[in-house]
């Protein structure tokens, strides 16, 4: 299980023992130096491993719309956000074990070749040894092939369409709040490989981890609840 945390949503305390690993808000779309120290702080108190969660340089609209910004441009502020989420993990006697981008950023690395390529390029400068999390199939993770390991997400509290995207968050039903309903959408991913999608249809899914929003205000309800139904399955939680 895994979490975006570091937005200030005021739940990471609560989040942190309900996962493995966390996505922290690098300063641009969410959060600030101190809150990021914080965040570590949680995870590592928690032995919760430590990811950046980068994005557009756009706060006013938290990171979740595509912004028309220079390859050069991206690079560094991508470059920016990992080396200063890194740079304190390491001050704090952690280690950065992966990124995340966020937002739009994430939804568009699938598909666009020229910001995949960014997001690539920037962890090379960094640490060619950070994991990239990424959609099975995204467009980042064939970039990556022999170069950068990928690990394959997919949403515990999103809803999906026939293609494997997620539902746009201007639907109505693209996020899902009610504990039960999240347990069931992600117990058949887990025990069947298969997602029932928006329209009904059942999709087979590969992954290697499971978020939940940390923004979500049923994060922790959800999970919570995802804990303690699989604990009551015999399912080992890592």
């Amino acid at each position: 299980m895994n979490s975006d945390v570091g937005e200030e949503a005021g739940f990471d305390e609560r989040i942190m023992p309900y996962i493995s690993w966390c996505n922290i808000a690098c300063g641009v779309h969410a959060g600030n130096d101190q809150v990021i120290q914080k965040t570590i702080d949680l995870a590592l108190e928690y032995q919760v491993k430590i990811g950046a969660h980068p994005s557009y340089p756009d706060r006013e609209n938290f990171g979740r719309m595509v912004m028309d910004i220079s390859y050069d441009e991206l690079v560094a502020t991508l470059i920016d956000q990992i080396q200063k989420v890194k740079y304190y993990t390491e001050k704090m006697g952690g280690q950065l074990h992966h990124v995340k981008p966020h937002g739009a950023l994430y939804n568009e690395a699938v598909k666009n070749e020229e910001v995949a390529n960014s997001i690539v390029d920037s962890v090379k400068n960094i640490d060619k040894s950070l994991i990239i999390i990424t959609p099975k199939d995204s467009l980042i993770s064939y970039i990556c092939k022999g170069n950068i390991e990928v690990k394959h997400e997919v949403f515990a509290d999103r809803n999906y369409n026939e293609d494997l995207t997620l539902v746009s968050r201007s639907e109505k039903k693209a996020v899902l709040t009610e504990p039960k309903k999240v347990f069931d959408h992600v117990f058949r991913m887990v025990s069947d490989g298969k997602v029932k999608t928006i329209k009904g249809e059942e999709v087979s899914i590969y992954f290697d981890t499971i978020c939940v929003h940390g923004d979500n205000p049923k994060s922790v309800e959800i999970l919570e609840y995802l804990y303690k139904e699989f604990l009551k399955r015999n399912f080992v939680l890592k």
